[in-house]
């Protein structure tokens, strides 16, 4: 059968086929269980316009015979700028966008670093600059971010998943196109490293903090900008077995840190209010944590309010876990409210889950970074969901999520050796199979929950991705009713929203 015929026939039947595998993601079942539990649906599927490249399979799936087209759905590609691909987290300020690095095989390209683009043309996007800067060449992973109000970037070196002491600042505020290096001697020269360690990191709501945390063995600093020239550590210890990203009040008092499977909620206010350029000496106070079996390696929080109600959105980049929404009224006590998954992360659905997304890396159709439309009544939610591609949801109903769009980039196999800053393409590629998902898939084989039939195939290879579906780890970022996102292997995109489904009505 053709592509369009599978095309036709899908337009009509995909809602009916995705409301059979799960019934709409609405407010927690009756007696379930926040530690043990598994969220058991998944949110309505998105209709999509006639002609659109619609999913074939489940929702959230590519099956092999459709990765070379990629998918569309209420979304259109109105600019984009591959390059040499791009590192996992890729942020974006006005009319530019900040294109993470990957070390150490971002070396065997030509000009090592963070591009820089001018996306004033969103559909001619322009390399302006590259930022040279060890932070910069050293691989940023999830460290490089924006204040949008101090008009300020920020990254860490990371090299290869954790490292420490490399920090650069610029000023983008005048000239985004052209980032201008605030700390010219501590942190950025080779031999004036800052005692921090380095994987992901955040700014604080004001901006006048930058907090860097390095996984294991979940060590966390903060870092004073009051004087970007001058970066100065000002507090740093454990906050438990490991640290990954974070969200915040918007006071800044408290932090909600991702952790190994949940969060920890941290009294951050010591730091928050202390006056410029001082040490804090003591720990800083735990409030709380939560943690949960459904999902593991939990990734970043959003901080958004419902009619004034404070809530947090967080990530888990394996798992399945997909999006958690939790109530944190009681910061100590959050409550988790409602959760946005696919059909292909449902514990039926796990069989099939590894089978088809083997041989294309260690990441699977989970969830890595989302951003929201705004704080305050958030009305849309756009995530990177790894080989699912971008999908944006509805989130007006903090009790029932729907899908609204989705945007999967085609596949770019057999480009390996041209995508040297593209994690998947290099270092991800090495390990085929899907290991982030392993325990997820383990867990609802011994449950029952699904089958082990043609999970074992001919993909299901140790060594060597193939590079079948893109890895789209970073956050879509809203310009207005466009998105402007990375995938790893398609690099830099700008995508249109179709003013039928954005804003949502």
């Amino acid at each position: 059968m053709t592509r369009a015929a599978r095309v036709a026939i899908t337009f009509s039947t995909t809602a009916v086929l995705l409301a059979g595998s799960a019934v709409a993601s609405a407010a927690p079942p009756a007696g379930f269980d926040e530690f043990t539990g598994i969220w058991p649906t998944a949110v309505d599927p998105a209709s999509c316009r006639p002609g659109d490249l619609v999913e074939t399979g489940i929702q959230g799936e590519v099956p092999l015979a459709d990765r070379t087209s990629g998918y569309t759905c209420n979304i259109d590609l109105i600019g984009q700028y591959q390059g040499q691909g791009a590192g996992p987290i890729s942020p974006t300020y006005g009319d530019c966008a900040y294109l993470a690095s990957t070390f150490p095989t971002n070396l065997l390209g030509e000009d090592a670093g963070v591009q820089v683009l001018d996306v004033s043309d969103p559909a001619h996007p322009v390399r302006t600059a590259v930022l040279t800067e060890p932070a910069m060449v050293g691989g940023t992973w999830e460290s490089l971010k924006v204040h949008e109000g101090r008009g300020l970037l920020v990254g860490t070196g990371v090299g290869l998943i954790e490292s420490a002491g490399y920090i650069s600042v610029y000023d983008i505020s005048e000239d985004c196109a052209h980032p201008r290096l605030l700390n010219t001697t501590t942190g950025s020269l080779p031999n004036m490293p800052v005692p921090i360690t380095t994987h992901e990191g955040a700014f604080s709501p004001d901006g006048n903090t930058y907090w860097a945390s390095g996984i294991a063995p979940g060590w966390v600093s903060a870092v004073d900008l009051t004087d970007p020239t001058q970066p100065m550590v000002v507090w740093g210890g454990l906050t438990g077995v490991a640290a990954h990203g974070m969200g915040f009040t918007p006071d800044g008092n408290t932090m909600f840190l991702s952790n190994l499977a949940g969060m920890t909620i941290l009294d951050i206010s010591a730091v928050q209010n202390r006056p410029p350029r001082t040490v804090i000496g003591h720990p800083l106070p735990h409030l709380g944590s939560k943690i949960w079996t459904d999902g593991l390696l939990s990734q970043h929080s959003v901080y958004v309010t419902y009619d004034g109600v404070p809530h947090i959105f967080t990530v888990d980049e394996g798992g399945s876990g997909g999006v958690k929404l939790f109530d944190v009224t009681e910061p100590a006590t959050p409550r988790w409210r409602t959760s946005a998954k696919l059909a292909i992360n449902l514990p039926e659905n796990m069989d099939r889950w590894a089978a088809s997304s083997a041989a294309n890396g260690a990441f699977g159709y989970d969830a890595h970074y989302c951003t929201v439309d705004r704080p305050e009544n958030p009305r849309a939610m756009a995530c990177g969901w790894i080989q699912s591609g971008i999908r944006v949801f509805d989130v007006t109903d903090p009790d029932r999520f729907r899908e609204i769009a989705y945007f999967n980039p085609p596949a770019q196999t057999g480009k390996n050796l041209k995508l040297p800053n593209s994690l998947h393409a290099t270092l991800g590629s090495i390990a085929a199979p899907p290991i982030i998902g392993t325990l997820a898939v383990a867990r609802a084989i011994l449950q029952g929950e699904t089958g082990t039939g043609g999970i074992v195939n001919d993909r299901s290879r140790l060594v060597g991705g193939d590079l079948s579906a893109d890895w789209c780890l970073s956050p879509p970022e809203f310009h207005g009713d466009k998105l402007y996102v990375t995938c790893m292997d398609n690099g830099f995109m700008a995508l249109q929203l179709d003013l039928a489904v954005y804003p949502p009505r």
